[in-house]
């Protein structure tokens, strides 16, 4: 058991302290905007009683998504650029989206 926690330690290590530069280090930064998306839409959510996804979440979705797709580039990973290149485009039609019909709301007034 012991030889086995000594190999984990070593694991732990070789991933999260040899491999550190730049890249890991924007990857977590943008793992966690992409990670504040959901936390403002729980926050909302709770203070309206209901589901609701805020221009916040659609915000934390596009710099996440953006810094996720600038990291996936570097690590040359397919998987990755092919799931943050479709999301972006995601996101951005949202706020699109979003854009207009505020602008529409403005204009009846």
């Amino acid at each position: 058991m012991a030889n086995l926690l000594v190999q984990f330690a070593g694991w732990l290590h070789d991933v999260f302290v040899k491999q550190l530069d730049f890249w890991v280090i924007l990857g977590f930064v943008a793992q966690g905007l992409f990670t504040m998306r959901f936390v403002v839409q729980w926050i909302a959510s709770e203070k309206a009683k209901a589901s609701v996804i805020p221009v916040a979440f659609w915000t934390f979705s596009l710099g996440g998504g953006f810094l996720l797709l600038v990291y996936s580039i570097a690590r040359q990973d397919p998987v990755f650029i092919a799931g943050q290149g479709l999301g972006l485009l995601i996101y951005i039609r949202n706020l699109m989206l979003i854009r207009k019909s505020t602008k529409s709301a403005a204009g009846s007034e």
